[in-house]
């Protein structure tokens, strides 16, 4: 959130949505420009390898901003996506107080550029839950996901809350604006579980 000078609250949402949509919009032209040969679901996959929630929330904490967001939540804000999203406000404040071209060349000096590296990202499969099912497969584990939904409000949207389970015990969990996504961030923890590398 973002106080007037008056005290007044601002919710950062509006600026949210438009940072999601510039920040898009932005990947998939330099997709485009970079890989002029490839088809439209290469370019697809791709731009979802950097426009998701785990590295929205990773960039953010890479780059500091940690200490100037205020928020309420009585959860580590590494546990949320508070920090993505505020990633996302703020690019979406450039692009308003600097137009495109500025909002254009934050995203590559300081997102793209030093933390994406597109040729490992290419080759990376990072469907967490399907990696998590296949290991599960190989090593005789049972995995259930519990996904609950939280119910939005006027001011914000439902959120998605997901644990997964393997043998009937609590390994990872996510949260996220799909139960997709919610998912996708649990299996994600379980899989970075030390036990489970060891195993495997």
């Amino acid at each position: 959130m973002i106080k007037k000078p008056d005290g007044q609250i601002l919710n950062n949402e509006r600026l949210e949505f438009l940072g999601d949509a510039l920040l898009g919009a932005i990947v998939a032209q330099e997709l485009y420009l970079k890989y002029p040969d490839v088809n439209e679901g290469f370019l697809t996959k791709t731009r979802s390898k950097i426009v998701n929630r785990s590295f929205l929330n990773d960039t953010a904490l890479k780059l500091g901003i940690k200490p100037i967001i205020n928020s309420q939540s009585k959860i580590a804000l590494e546990k949320t996506n508070i920090m993505g999203d505020a990633l996302e406000a703020l690019i979406g404040a450039i692009f308003v107080d600097k137009g495109y071209k500025k909002c254009r060349q934050f995203i590559l000096n300081k997102i793209l550029n030093p933390f994406v590296n597109l040729n490992e990202i290419t080759q990376l499969d990072n469907n967490f839950k399907s990696m998590l099912i296949e290991w599960g497969q190989k090593n005789k584990k049972e995995i259930h996901f519990v996904t609950d939904e939280i119910p939005g409000t006027l001011d914000h949207a439902p959120v998605f809350v997901s644990s997964v389970e393997i043998n009937n015990i609590v390994s990872g969990r996510g949260e996220g604006s799909s139960k997709k996504e919610a998912q996708q961030n649990a299996a994600m923890e379980a899989l970075q579980n030390a036990s489970l590398k060891k195993e495997d």
